[in-house]
């Protein structure tokens, strides 16, 4: 999807409602009509790592935003997953270092563990879109602590959760 008018027809298709914004149960339905099944709440998530304007929905600029980091996650699982429709663990990191994250060992293993649903080691597409929208997310919120961009931050509890809440 990555020619704009494409783009906009499949917006404006899911845009039942005309609204100009899409909410997450709409954007969850169309994602499954493209074989990607993902929860309301990692729908959810990917709306708000993109809702610039914070309204809760999804206008068609931040669709276009959201489509470009879905393009280059699909782009690194299908040149790593050799027709087999999964990636093991170790495909997976190196996944992640294309897209441009790089996570220690335990910090990986744990991500990964956690994304896991089946416990065998295998992610299928959609797990790891949702693993990347967590981290997205993630990065995300330690960007807005880290102003400074030295990749550290110090934050109290009470700025910790008044950010946790508004991500």
């Amino acid at each position: 999807m990555e020619n704009s008018t494409v783009l906009r027809e499949w917006f404006d298709r899911v845009d039942s409602d005309k609204s100009g914004s899409i909410t997450a149960s709409q954007l969850k339905k169309a994602l499954a009509v493209g074989n990607l099944e993902f929860s309301i709440s990692v729908v959810q998530q990917m709306i708000r790592m993109y809702d610039f304007d914070r309204n809760g929905t999804m206008s068609f600029d931040e669709f276009v935003a959201l489509n470009k980091f879905l393009l280059k996650v699909q782009q690194a699982f299908s040149d790593l997953e050799r027709d087999r429709g999964y990636l093991v663990t170790d495909e997976v990191f190196e996944a992640l270092v294309k897209i441009g994250f790089s996570l220690d060992s335990p910090a990986f293993y744990t991500v990964c563990e956690s994304f896991d649903k089946k416990k065998n080691g295998r992610f299928r597409l959609d797990d790891f879109i949702s693993l990347c929208i967590f981290l997205q997310s993630a990065r995300n919120m330690f960007d807005s602590f880290d102003t400074a961009k030295q990749g550290r931050v110090t934050l109290d509890l009470n700025q910790f959760m008044l950010r946790y809440l508004l991500c």
